[in-house]
């Protein structure tokens, strides 16, 4: 029976780990982040990788960085056969990478040579990709640089979010996984060298990006806010107050008005101006010290001094 150490640490990681377990692969660790404040009340949370592990009786490894760690040495000590990654959440150096027979093998949330990079479900969605999917790949030393073992696409709709692409990932990650180890562990596929011609990248998103431009079309802002749902969140600003957007709507209006200009004010939604004279309708949305809330209540409550012809930033 192969032997292999589990890493991985948010939701997708989750059905990557029950898939293996389904199929009687010997976990012989679950190598996840450790417990982290969560909430307003910054309640000390296992990730959910950890949970899983637990209600499954597996040894689990919480290192707050690997390189160097008792863990990373209870890791050699336990010999695996292969290690399998899926969003753990750390670079892995080298020394580890070369201590498995079989090698490391990750499942990348990306059409590699794509969006390697800690973000690459969030790039795709904020750079309004019509597709994205998951390769199963060799890990070496340098960030998902490794050679290809197989690949599966599938769309994004303009319904589609962060969360909700992570959802149809995991479950592509899982299946792909399945079908794909048994040939790595057989030795019957060997791993396609990516096209370096083809890279992009994908860094975490820093707090600078989450500030929303209105300058830029109404297509490219959906595509942001959706990109940054249901983590980190877009925002904008209303008279030095801080709105988080979560749900917007492209509309077909056109306008003159300078972006940012709030256009119209519904019963259901505030129009912005946006470049191009285009215009998206804002649906949810939480101000400074407030609930997330739709935005018919905002405008019923906190909200009821905004009126057309006033900006937001």
């Amino acid at each position: 029976m192969t032997k292999i150490v589990f890493m991985g640490t948010p939701a997708f990681s989750v059905p990557v780990l029950e898939g293996l377990l389904a199929e009687n692969y010997e976990i012989a660790a679950v190598v996840t982040q450790p417990d982290r404040p969560v909430g307003r009340k910054k309640t000390i949370t296992p990730t959910p990788v950890k949970a899983a592990a637990v209600k499954q009786g597996l040894l689990v490894l919480q290192p707050e960085k690997i390189n160097g760690s008792p863990e990373m040495e209870k890791i050699a000590q336990l010999a695996p056969d292969l290690i399998i990654t899926a969003a753990f959440g750390q670079f892995l150096p080298e020394k580890l990478l070369q201590i498995p027979r079989l090698g490391a093998v990750n499942v990348h949330a990306s059409l590699l040579p794509k969006y390697r990079g800690g973000a690459p479900v969030h790039y795709a969605i904020m750079n309004g990709e019509k597709e994205t999917g998951v390769t199963i790949m060799e890990m070496i030393k340098k960030m998902d640089a490794g050679g290809i073992y197989s690949q599966r696409s599938i769309p994004i709709t303009k319904q589609d979010d962060v969360g909700t692409m992570f959802e149809k990932l995991s479950l592509v990650g899982k299946e792909l996984l399945l079908e794909t180890l048994p040939q790595i562990i057989n030795g019957e596929i060997a791993p396609n060298p990516q096209n370096e011609a083809e890279v992009t990248f994908s860094p975490n998103i820093t707090r600078e990006q989450e500030a929303i431009d209105w300058s830029k079309t109404a297509e490219d802002v959906d595509n942001q806010v959706r990109g940054m749902h249901p983590w980190p969140i877009a925002f904008t600003t209303y008279e030095g107050i801080r709105w988080k957007i979560f749900k917007t709507e492209l509309t077909a209006e056109t306008t003159t008005a300078e972006p940012g200009t709030i256009v119209l004010r519904t019963k259901k939604d505030l129009q912005i101006a946006c470049g191009n004279g285009s215009v998206l309708a804002i649906h949810e949305l939480q101000p400074a010290g407030k609930a997330k809330q739709a935005v018919q209540a905002f405008l019923n409550g906190s909200g009821k001094q905004v009126t057309e012809g006033q900006k937001v930033k």
